[in-house]
């Protein structure tokens, strides 16, 4: 196993990724209680912002605080701003425009103003498709979407023993009354990460639409909205190194059509439209800059004229190596501690079918109780049922208070992954 700091294989398409680096370009990673460091691997939850997202704030703040639509200096450069992330989402998401991207507060509020938009399409008989694998984000704007409709709710199930969705089960749960469906790309506890364009294209075959929960996978994996042929696509991006907002993919022909709730006095313009009151501007600004961090990282070693959607794939794949490794780490590290229960993949021939958020349970042990021994020396991890509870619930779990959640990402090291170890092995001494 390589050593901290070392540089971790990348894919074949990418330069190595310098561990040491990165995490320069990360302040919080500097930071100390009493001269112990803080050791994130809370990341599930909300990752660490780069200078680069702080810079992009604070110029926002300083030199180009205005609403928009003004006739001066400010305001002009207030929508350059925000022009300029429209097409850096779009670059992150593979979408074909810029005006195909809506920023909101978090995906869940952009969940629920879809649903409250979608609702008068769904009626008596139709159906709504949820998962017991999702969080409640994307379980509870449509089952409520539904009931106010008079329509019926239908469930796609996840086997507890694979981790994996009951994809036979497809046909039983598709049908020519499904009028949507709601589906998750990485579950926050188990990791898995699914097939929803299997999923997107038997919907769509049915006629019905479909929204991807994308927070989870977004930070790690390639997202490509025409290749799933899903209609609506979400992700939060203080999960991918930004500020605490959130940002939506919808099928431009869609959000044409769509008649959102929204103010007389508010532009009708897509996506203009979707986007209630005013925005957090200097969130957008640091979106920009969580996406030009990701370019920037692809970058190095990207042949010349590579464009930006090739520079951030170049970042995750590098990420991703990476990730793989501290997570296959981490799993061999659980796996030795008696006692300990891993809910998710833990093949080394699966690290690419999941992303690195590995949740365990350890009977008889509150995982709250671990999580505050493993607090109480500086190592930030999550406990509880995350939001997702017709997971925890499935995998029954909710009365013995969840999951103990970890989940590295590139700017952790193996000496984390250790020291979380070694904390674990002593709580549960």
């Amino acid at each position: 196993m390589a050593r901290d700091h070392e540089r971790t294989k990348s894919r074949p398409d990418g330069a190595p990724l310098d561990v040491a680096a990165v995490r320069t370009q990360f302040p919080a990673l500097e930071v100390s209680d009493n001269g112990v460091p803080r050791v994130h691997l809370d990341n599930p939850a909300g990752t660490q912002v780069p200078q680069r997202v702080i810079e992009r704030m604070t110029d926002y703040l300083a030199r180009t605080n205005a609403n928009r639509g003004g006739l001066f200096s400010t305001s002009r450069q207030s929508d350059a701003v925000i022009g300029a992330a429209r097409a850096a989402v779009a670059d992150f998401f593979g979408a074909g425009s810029a005006e195909e991207i809506v920023f909101g507060a978090n995906m869940t509020s952009l969940a629920y103003l879809i649903a409250r938009t979608l609702a008068p399409r769904i009626g008596p008989g139709d159906e709504v498709l949820v998962t017991r694998m999702d969080h409640d984000g994307n379980v509870s704007p449509w089952k409520q979407m539904a009931e106010s409709r008079g329509a019926a709710l239908t469930w796609l199930d996840f086997d507890p023993n694979t981790y994996r969705y009951d994809y036979p089960c497809l046909e039983r749960v598709i049908g020519p009354r499904t009028r949507f469906a709601a589906v998750n790309y990485a579950s926050n506890i188990t990791g898995t990460i699914n097939d929803v364009g299997e999923i997107a294209r038997r919907v769509r075959a049915a006629g019905g639409l479909t929204f991807v929960d994308a927070v989870q996978f977004a930070p790690h994996g390639d997202i490509d909205v025409g290749a799933l042929g899903c209609d609506f696509l979400a992700a939060s991006a203080y999960k991918f190194y930004g500020p605490h907002a959130g940002v939506l993919w919808g099928r431009r022909e869609l959000l044409e059509d769509l008649r959102p709730p929204k103010l007389r006095a508010s532009a009708d313009a897509v996506p203009e439209r979707y986007e209630i009151g005013c925005q957090s501007h200097e969130a957008i600004a640091g979106i920009l800059g969580a996406i030009e961090y990701y370019a920037e990282l692809g970058a190095e070693g990207a042949a010349r004229g590579s464009s930006t959607p090739d520079k951030i794939r170049l970042a995750k794949g590098r990420m991703r190596a990476h990730e793989e490794a501290l997570a296959g780490r981490l799993i061999a590290g659980l796996q030795s501690l008696r006692g300990v229960r891993i809910h998710g993949l833990t093949g080394a021939n699966e690290m690419s079918e999941r992303v690195s958020t590995v949740s365990v349970s350890v009977p008889g042990r509150a995982p709250q109780t671990l999580a505050k021994a493993l607090g109480a020396r500086n190592i930030f991890v999550w406990s509880g049922h995350n939001y997702a509870l017709e997971l925890i619930d499935r995998l029954g779990l909710a009365e013995a208070g969840g999951v103990l959640r970890f989940g590295p990402v590139h700017y952790n090291t193996f000496a984390e992954i250790d020291l979380a170890l070694g904390a674990l092995e002593d709580a549960l001494k």
